[in-house]
């Protein structure tokens, strides 16, 4: 496997880029563990694509160097930085039996019989394919033959990176989650550096050790599930990680705190210096209601099931938060309180850094 080093790399689809908006990707400076688990996480069009294209070598960078355990194979092609790629749609041979599609890749590269079989079966055991290797991949479902799309992947022990872009795409949805935790498995298993590439927060924050949030053609945040969630570094992250997204509401700042509708709110990094537009951002599970507090009207409730989401609206801003199932449901005007050490300042979208005040 590799370390997956990333400098200065910038990316046009035009001939002529002359400002930052001719790019489909920034300036990105990156670096990825061997053996790490790592998600490319966003909206479509936000870049995660050509990003991963690129560090296959289906597409060449406009600018900057791609490094694998330091050698620089920008300039190399897909077939010799020994990568092996899952797409969206499964990739396999429906004429060929299950067996023989995971052996095409180490049949391909001359690899003797004996370590064929034992490795194919070492792939099949981990899938749960054993009883359809004599089986012809024509007619299998479709997470049967994503299974088998991802064994071929993995049954190479000597690739650099594996990488996934949006592999479920495809799968029933009371199946992805199955094949979801059959991937961590597999990566625990096998330790190999992976990139999975997704739009569905779901799916990176449940494979991932570490996810990059990308938005038009920028990084935004590098980190954990946890840190995603618990400490957004933009209004972004807070508003694509969590269901609800993170509630944000203009603030004014003033006499050392943010002040929402004219009500104090205290804040995690109150102290901070906060210039241009400025906001503060609270998840919905860090909100309830209180006698004095920001005051909001109920518009509508939803009922998950688990739990209901509320909805406010505060002098125009949208407020979302959480009530056990069989509490009261609140109508009318109503005051909110945002939890102090969850509630933080954002200034033109990113985190103010600060202390408590």
């Amino acid at each position: 496997m590799a370390k997956i080093g990333l400098k200065k790399l910038r990316h046009s689809y035009m001939p002529n880029p002359k400002s930052a908006d001719d790019y489909a990707l920034k300036e990105i400076d990156l670096d990825w563990s061997d053996g790490g688990a790592y998600a490319l996480l966003g909206p479509s069009g936000c870049g995660k694509s050509t990003l991963l294209n690129i560090i296959s070598g289906l597409v060449k960078p406009s600018e900057g160097q791609i490094l694998f355990d330091g050698q620089d194979v920008t300039a190399l092609p897909p077939d010799q930085r020994n990568i092996a790629q899952v797409f969206q749609f499964p990739v396999i041979y429906d004429t060929m039996t299950v067996y023989d599609n995971l052996a095409f890749p180490l049949r391909n590269r001359g690899v003797e019989e004996s370590r064929i079989d034992a490795r194919v079966r070492e792939i099949a055991t981990m899938l749960e394919l054993d009883d359809m290797l004599k089986r012809r991949a024509a007619g299998l479902t479709p997470d049967a033959k994503q299974k088998i799309s991802m064994g071929r992947g993995l049954v190479r022990d000597d690739v650099n990176v594996i990488m996934f872009d949006e592999p479920l795409t495809v799968i029933d949805p009371h199946l992805k989650w199955k094949l979801r935790s059959k991937l961590k498995e597999l990566h625990h298993k096998v330790r190999a550096t992976m990139i999975y590439v997704t739009h569905d927060q779901t799916e990176a924050l449940t494979f991932a050790d570490q996810v990059v949030v990308m938005d038009e053609g920028v990084i935004v945040q590098i980190g954990t599930p946890v840190d995603l969630f618990e400490r957004p570094a933009h209004t972004f992250v807070g508003h694509f990680i969590g269901s609800p997204g993170m509630n944000v509401l203009p603030c004014e700042i003033r006499d050392g705190g943010a002040f929402v509708s004219g009500v104090h709110v205290p804040t995690e990094n109150a102290g901070a210096r906060a210039t241009g537009k400025t906001e503060v951002g609270v998840r919905p599970e860090f909100v309830s209601i209180t006698e004095n507090g920001v005051p909001a009207q109920v518009v509508r409730v939803a009922d998950t099931g688990r739990h209901m989401v509320v909805e406010a609206d505060a002098n125009g801003a949208r407020v979302n938060f959480i009530l056990n199932e069989g509490a009261r449901i609140p109508e009318g005007e109503i005051a909110l309180n945002f939890e102090p050490a969850r509630t933080r300042i954002y200034a033109d979208g990113w985190l103010v850094e600060g202390s408590d005040v």
